[in-house]
């Protein structure tokens, strides 16, 4: 890879983290009544298309540097639990998607890696709220279990879902003119 593809790759995922920040800022509502502090916010849809743009490993640096950056500005309340949970679940959803679309690069294989990530993400968000929750919210893990059907599990479906959804209608139109530059491109010199 040349010196300028590199610089270039690196501005784009400076890009792709900094839509995700303001993403997460802009949009975020509660989706599920029963688990009404789960929020739904489109950060991952950046993260996503970087991942399937640059690789899994790409969408995994991408998720470490978006959560950390939201994690003490605009998310700050949730602090280390919301980072450590958002890297779990958003690494998981683009190491599944980002790895499938990598061999696959058609629309049916990005259908499948997105749809994959998807129900790979509801379902380690299952034990991960299992151990990592009582630790950090002091909750009994008796009441965070009890939430993981009716509440947890829906809410990661429904967003992995939203957010993949999103970025299937988006990524090919983001990644010719962001990713690849198509249309910036200086037309040759025409002959006289």
């Amino acid at each position: 890879m040349s010196r300028t593809t590199n610089i270039r790759k690196l501005a784009v995922m400076a890009l792709l983290v900094a839509v995700s920040v303001v993403l997460i800022y802009a949009v975020h509502f509660p989706l599920i009544p029963a688990a009404a502090f789960l929020e739904y916010d489109p950060a991952d849809i950046p993260i996503l298309i970087g991942a399937l743009a640059y690789g899994p490993l790409a969408g995994v640096a991408l998720t470490v540097v978006a959560s950390l950056i939201q994690g003490v500005t605009v998310s700050a309340g949730s602090g280390l639990y919301g980072i450590v949970m958002h890297i779990i679940a958003t690494s998981t959803l683009v190491l599944v998607a980002g790895s499938i679309y990598r061999f696959r690069r058609t629309r049916s294989g990005g259908v499948l890696g997105l749809l994959l990530g998807t129900l790979a993400m509801g379902l380690i968000m299952m034990p991960a709220n299992h151990i990592i929750t009582p630790y950090f919210t002091g909750w009994p893990v008796e009441a965070v279990d009890a939430l993981l059907l009716p509440g947890i599990l829906p809410f990661n479906l429904i967003k992995a879902g939203l957010n993949s959804g999103v970025t299937f209608l988006l990524y090919k139109t983001v990644s010719r003119y962001i990713v690849h530059g198509e249309g910036w491109q200086k037309p040759a010199a025409q002959k006289v």
